[in-house]
Formats: structure tokens, sequence, C-alpha cells
């Protein structure tokens, strides 16, 4: 089914910053058309786009748009998708502190686009979970840093903190991320556990743009099994489809940010990864080039996000900008983004059935592979390639291993990771408690008192004996 990139714009109030610098608001909104003034000459024609959905959450001159309004427009749109059987994706873009982290995450009080999904997803799954259909929810989390993919669900030892993922592409299954945990969820509490967990562990820094700025991209993906039982034939058919969530890290400049050291690595890297998306929207958008490059690879971002952008998904663009005068260019910018994007065509099926075919694909690929090797005489010319075509074959019996798992082997990896995450944290003296703290009699420690807001769980470090 070909459908065009779904685009919708949010305009955030003004911050603290702009407040002091002063200056009133140079974007209009109204119904699905924006426009934008320019601060200081008024004999500058405005710039004016249209898009499927302008959000206004400046103020209350004008109907204010709240979180609840943007998740019943756009959010139980793409919950739908994922139960049709299509793949399905948001994702943020804007520059730092233009409001993304806000819309997707949301905060404690006023949860975002991500929280409210999962919980609509948890509530059509326990309403279409019976006897003839079965339904199984799996969840992954990871983040893009500095162009290195980290899983944020599977803790690692405190010496094994920087083990990045490898990004790979099957012709059949697509691109995944090789050895991402997937864990399966049965309720809303779960996912929100995960979420919660995986958040704590993003890359998040203070730039003089934004107090909570996020310094990586964030891909949440819920993937959605669906078995339906035919009684008559005493067959099975299978739909499963992926809902990707994204929150892009704030496109910036770095004199305005005051990014120095680390914070100008990244902020390089950052700006990198979202040049590269601009390109792949502009390739993409131009339709009058039938084979225009489209340079997927030059990121890691772009490369995860291939399917969602003119592939086999259904997906919604949020643009989130500033209302102050001071944002003007990079406003401009943002929008000019989104408008290229909603030239983009995609073309979502239904995926039905895929598991079987692709086992099958990948076992004969793996058969081939192995010929290849088997026949390949070793010299010094030869080792690179006998090297990759190994790599090759075992990223593709994990990948079979990883598709051939049944439920109740994942429980199992879902248990042993929980497992391993409360030990992971014990063993570096820290405890989390949602409900409450629990502290042991006769044992020193220390509670963390964080001005932070994003941190609402409790944390107690234990202190050895010894150290005192």
């Amino acid at each position: 089914m070909s459908t065009r990139v779904k685009v919708a714009v949010r305009l955030r109030p003004m911050n603290q910053r702009e407040l002091k610098i002063g200056g009133d608001c140079i974007v209009k909104i109204k119904n699905n058309r924006t426009e934008v003034i320019h601060p200081k000459r008024r004999d500058v024609k405005p710039k004016v786009f249209t898009f499927d959905n302008c959000f206004w959450s400046c103020d209350n001159s004008q109907h204010f748009v709240d979180q609840s309004e943007v998740f019943e427009s756009i959010g139980t749109e793409v919950v739908q998708h994922s139960f049709d059987g299509f793949n399905s994706c948001i994702f943020a873009y804007g520059q730092t502190g233009s409001g993304k982290s806000y819309t997707m995450m949301g905060s404690k009080s006023d949860i975002g686009l991500i929280p409210r999904v999962a919980n609509e997803l948890i509530t059509t799954f326990e309403n279409m979970n019976c006897k003839t259909n079965r339904i199984v929810l799996e969840l992954s989390y990871m983040e893009i840093y500095n162009e290195k993919v980290k899983d944020l669900l599977n803790p690692q030892s405190p010496s094994n903190a920087n083990i990045y993922l490898k990004v790979r592409e099957n012709k059949s299954y697509g691109t995944y991320v090789d050895g991402l945990s997937k864990l399966v969820v049965n309720s809303y509490d779960e996912i929100e556990k995960h979420i919660s967990f995986g958040s704590l562990s993003r890359s998040v820094a203070q730039t003089n743009m934004n107090n909570e700025s996020s310094r990586s991209h964030a891909v949440l993906t819920i993937y959605v099994t669906q078995i339906a039982f035919d009684s008559e034939t005493k067959t099975k058919s299978e739909k499963v489809s992926k809902l990707s969530l994204v929150d892009l890290a704030g496109s910036e400049r770095a004199e305005k940010t005051g990014a120095k050291g680390d914070r100008l690595r990244e902020g390089s890297n950052i700006n990198k990864s979202l040049t590269t998306l601009g390109l792949v929207i502009s390739a993409l958008a131009d339709a009058k080039k039938k084979n225009n490059f489209v340079p997927y690879r030059d990121s890691v971002l772009t490369w995860l996000l291939k399917d969602n952008l003119g592939g086999n998904s259904k997906t919604i663009m949020m643009a989130t900008i500033s209302p102050s005068g001071d944002n003007y260019e990079e406003t401009l910018s943002t929008l000019r983004y989104a408008n290229s994007a909603k030239n983009i065509t995609n073309l979502a099926v239904i995926n039905e059935d895929p598991t079987t075919a692709l086992i099958r694909e990948l076992r004969e690929e793996l058969d081939r592979l192995r010929l290849v090797v088997a026949n390949k005489s070793v010299n010094s010319q030869s080792i690179t390639s006998l090297s990759t075509l190994n790599d090759t074959i075992d990223a593709n019996e994990r990948l079979m291993k990883d598709i051939s798992k049944t439920y109740d082997e994942k429980l199992e990896e879902t248990a042993k990771i929980d497992s391993c995450r409360l030990n992971s944290l014990r063993e570096i003296g820290v405890t989390i408690e949602k409900q409450g703290i629990t502290v042991k009699k006769n044992t020193f420690y220390l509670i963390n008192l964080s001005s932070d807001p994003s941190l609402d769980l409790m944390l107690v470090y234990y202190l050895n004996v010894y150290f005192l």
C-alpha cells in the first residue's frame, strides 16, 4: 500500500531563556497552516507551510493542544496500524530544547506519546487476547550515541559498560541491531519499568539551550505478534508488526549551546546524523529522480530508519518548534525539513506469516555461505574475505536462533535479564525501589536528593564497612 509520510508540527511555550530575551511569538497557527514571521524585518514576506496536523501549545490565546490531544490525533492511529499488521513509526525532529522529549516522553505528571501509546497498546492487547487469538508483545530500547548503538535494557558490568552493538542488514529481515534485547511484556507496569531503567541510562547533559539536553537518539520499539487459530481448518496464521517511537537528539549550533569538549564532539556527531537524515529526506522527496541515490548508510540513524523512510512503514514525523524570534533560522530549517518529508512515499504492507519463510531463506543462505567457505582456498588475499564470510554466517545463525525462539524461551530470557539487571545494581551498591525504600538494619547508607525531575526513582547507596 503506497502511503506518504504524515507530518505534524507542534509549537511549544516560551521557556525562561526566551522570556528573559523578550520579543513576541513569531509563529502563527491556524488549522493545518503554520506561518513564520521575521522577528526584525516586517517587510519580509511570512513563510507559510501546510501540514497534516499543526498543534498550538504555546499559550492560552487560542485553543491549547495538550499531551492528551496530541496522542488522540496521531498516537491512536499508530496503535491501530500495529494491530492491523503494519509497521509504523513516530519520530520527533527539531532543534535542541524545542520540546521533542517532552512531546515523546513527557513528565511524571503529564506523560507524552510513548507512555500513552504503550498504555493503549496494552489495553488493546488485553481486549483482543482470547482463546482463538494469541498476542505476544516484545520491547526493545536503544540509543545511538556518537554514531554507536547501545542496548538500554540489558545492563553491562562496569568493565564492559561501553559495549556497542552492530547494525546489520538482511535481505529478508531488513535492517536490525545484532544482539539487541527484546523483552516480553504483558502489562503497562512492565513497559514502564523497562522504559524507566532505559531512560536512566541515556546520555543526557546540560547545554545553554536546554538544562536536560538529550545527547543521543533513542529508539523504543514494540513488536506485536498476532497468532490466529482457525478451529475449522486447524491452521494458524501470523501477523508481525513493529512500532518504533524515536526521540532524536536536537540539532544545534555550537555558538548558541555553549558546547565545548565532549559536548562539542557529541554535537558534531548529532549534527552529522541529522544532516544525513536531511539528505535522505531530500533524496526520497524528489520523486522526479527515480534512480536518485539515498545515503542511508552514511549514518547509523538513517540506516536504522531505512524501513521507516521510503520503506515498509506507516510513518509520522513530529516537528517541534520554538515561538521565539531568537530561533527564527532554526524554526525555518525544521519546517523546511518537515515540508520535504511530507513528499516521501512509503510502501507499507501487512506483515503476515514471515517467520517460516524467513527461517527457510536464512537456512538456504547459510548453506550457500558455508559452501563458499568450504571451497575457498586460503591465501593472504582471501583471509579478509573469509573472515567477512564467517562473520556473516555467525550473524545469520544468531538471527535465525533469535527468530526461532519459542514464547517460553523469550520469557526465560526476559527473566534472566531482569535478574542480571538487579544483580548489576546490587554489585555497585544501588537499590531501586519503586514503592519505597527498604533499609537493612545496622547498615551504613546514603540516599540521593536530586533536583532533576526526570529522576523519579529512589536510590540508596549502601556503604561497605571496610571503606569507613
